[in-house]
């Protein structure tokens, strides 16, 4: 069997496109159609929306017989009237070789949208063609909880189209993400979670707060922490300090207290399936963090630890303090550990103390975060289903449903 070999530029070509209302066995009718002027397919896209059809097919022009039979001619006829049989539209265009070469730089551009407005994708693909991309495809990647796009781009840099596309994103008010194109984006990651905020919906020290009366007063120092303005060590220990005095009982209430985020365990889930590991870091507390890592199967889990002698909580915690930087530091901890190098790690956060993870990350994900750390991250999350961050990476809502399907 001969090897497959590039078609030359000069030789003639047929684009034979065909759309109309989409039935089983129209594809196959089609090449067998062409079959007969014995023509080799260089390319083919077929995509059905709302039971329409197209269907392109890049084939060798045919080449007439002896009597002109068999030619492009013939085939022109016999496709436009197999066409008509079956009730659909055909348009043959002549041309000589393949599809143009695509660019040089190539990108993932993943748009999410709740909804997704005709207003977006126009400013969306205009900024990409005024950076000089080509948009080569588009496709849906899911259509709940949020209707997320793909375009694959190519002709421009990654890094200049993520700079031009996170202008727009932030004056629509829209999720937008860009990644390098490659098999590197389909290879086994590591996965990074902050836990207040991101994994749960919960700021744990607020849930202790509240059994303790002191509620209002940690609330305000962990926004305060949050938007940085507070060095979060220092406003650590001094919500702990509020803490001094309860009854180590309530770290079972806390625990059956602590919601997660919609869409958690779909994301980790999926996750897992994918030879993906995942961990999590957190300026909470072990007591809630090691009871996550094993609900939810977690590879990793790191967090401060809240003191606790004669059955009762200090008002201290012990060991290392988990904070921005240490942050940062565990998630190359565990991309060691894990064998996976920086570059293909995911990092996700809300708050000022995640900046390093994200910044650290090969790619890091902002979650309904405060407006320092959206401007910081690669891409930002605006809504509030953690498993859109699996749009982010590729991966289509079905592929996940069918996943969940088969197990």
């Amino acid at each position: 069997m001969k090897s497959a070999q590039p078609v030359p530029q000069d030789v003639p070509t047929l684009l034979v496109k065909i759309f109309g209302k989409d039935r089983p066995g129209l594809t196959a009718s089609l090449f067998q159609t062409l079959a007969g002027f014995g023509v080799d397919v260089i390319d083919i896209e077929q995509v059905v929306t709302r039971g329409r059809i197209t269907l392109c097919a890049l084939v060798t022009a045919p080449t007439a017989g002896p009597a002109g039979s068999g030619g492009e001619g013939e085939l022109r006829a016999t496709v436009h009237g197999w066409a008509e049989s079956v009730r659909l539209q055909a348009e043959i265009i002549s041309g000589t070789g393949d599809n143009p070469a695509r660019g040089v730089g190539r990108s993932h551009v993943t748009v999410l949208g709740n909804p997704l407005t005709a207003e977006i994708i126009a400013a969306i693909a205009a900024r990409i063609t005024g950076t000089g991309g080509n948009i080569d495809r588009i496709f849906r990647l899911a259509k709940y909880p949020v209707t997320a796009v793909e375009f694959d781009v190519s002709g421009v840099d990654t890094a200049e189209l993520r700079t031009a596309l996170a202008t727009e994103a932030a004056a629509l008010a829209v999720d937008v993400a860009v990644v390098d194109s490659g098999l590197a984006r389909r290879a086994p990651r590591l996965v990074v979670m902050d836990v207040d905020s991101t994994l749960i919906q919960d700021e744990v020290i607020e849930l202790f707060a509240a059994h303790a009366g002191c509620e209002e007063q940690v609330a305000a120092v962990t926004a305060a922490a949050m938007r940085g303005e507070l060095d979060f060590e220092q406003s650590l220990h001094a919500r702990v300090a509020l803490l001094a005095g309860l009854d180590e009982s309530v770290v079972d209430k806390v625990r059956a207290e602590v919601r997660l985020t919609p869409g958690a365990r779909t994301l980790i889930r999926t996750l897992k399936r994918l030879g993906c590991q995942v961990g999590v870091v957190s300026g909470g507390f072990t007591q809630v963090t090691d009871a996550l890592q094993e609900r939810l199967g977690l590879d990793f889990a790191a967090a401060n630890t809240l003191e606790i002698v004669d059955g009762r909580l200090t008002g201290r915690v012990t060991g290392d303090i988990v904070d921005r930087a240490g942050k940062a530091r565990l998630l190359r901890a565990f991309a060691a550990e894990a064998g996976v190098p920086l570059s293909r790690t995911v990092a996700i956060g809300d708050g000022a103390n995640d900046l390093d993870m994200l910044n650290a990350a090969g790619f890091g994900v902002a979650f309904n975060a405060k407006p320092l750390v959206r401007e910081a991250a690669d891409t930002a999350v605006t809504v509030p289903f953690l498993d859109t961050v699996l749009y982010l990476l590729g991966i289509t809502r079905e592929e996940v449903e069918a996943a969940d399907a088969e197990s």
